[in-house]
């Protein structure tokens, strides 16, 4: 069986009936969404369209995040993970939204593939910040007095900025030697205008990934 959909069932195993539970994106996470229909009483929690559509499809119950307070349990993936549970979640562009999934959770789990989990974040892929528009120039100013790199993200054939979902710039900061995260994540979420940091510094609380064929599941007590 493909790792991906083994994690996928291991993950099902998880879940019990009548839950509330949250989805980010990702092949695995889609793989896991289409295998839900298994479970009894399930409603689904999640900030990706696409998860939504498949959910959908397999006759589940959609809830609006707006309208939920507590998840009991949510599945996302990642770009890194560290052995303090320390994410950087950069590909997707959705990251505010899935840390608010990841904060009404009762457990935070992400499946990831073991290449993915390092003694320390390597920041191979940037961290992304979302910002308020009105804050570009001000935002642009203070990550060139923190020496950092950055480039706003731009939409495939789309002429001009990629834009989040609710309208706010996507900006990759690249981090081109090793900075402790929950020192770097406080300085940037302390500029005027950034919305969110996609390093996820508290939320994680459970890493599933396969290593020699068997699943390796790392747990700790959430982080208020």
């Amino acid at each position: 069986m493909d790792i991906r959909k083994q994690n996928a069932r291991y993950a099902l195993s998880l879940i019990e009936d009548g839950s509330v539970v949250g989805l980010g994106g990702g092949q695995t996470i889609r793989l896991l969404a289409s295998l839900l229909s298994e479970k009894e009483d399930i409603s689904i929690v999640t900030p990706s369209s696409e998860t939504a559509l498949i959910c959908q499809s397999a006759g589940l119950k959609v809830l609006p995040s707006w309208l939920v307070s507590s998840i009991d349990i949510a599945f996302d993936s990642c770009d890194e993970i560290d052995e303090n549970f320390i994410a950087l979640k950069s590909g997707g562009g959705i990251h505010t939204q899935e840390k608010i999934i990841g904060s009404m959770a009762k457990r935070y789990v992400l499946l990831v593939d073991l290449n993915k989990f390092q003694p320390q974040l390597t920041y191979q892929h940037p961290v992304v910040l979302e910002i308020v528009k009105s804050s570009y120039a001000l935002v642009c100013s203070q990550l060139e007095k923190m020496g950092l790199s950055y480039h706003y993200r731009k939409a495939p054939n789309k002429d001009g900025l990629l834009l989040s979902d609710s309208g706010n710039i996507l900006v990759d900061v690249e981090i081109e030697t090793y900075q402790d995260p929950y020192s770097l994540y406080h300085s940037l979420k302390s500029i005027v205008g950034v919305i969110e940091v996609s390093l996820f510094v508290k939320e994680v609380t459970d890493i599933v990934y396969m290593d020699n064929g068997k699943i390796v599941h790392k747990t700790k007590e959430k982080q208020e």
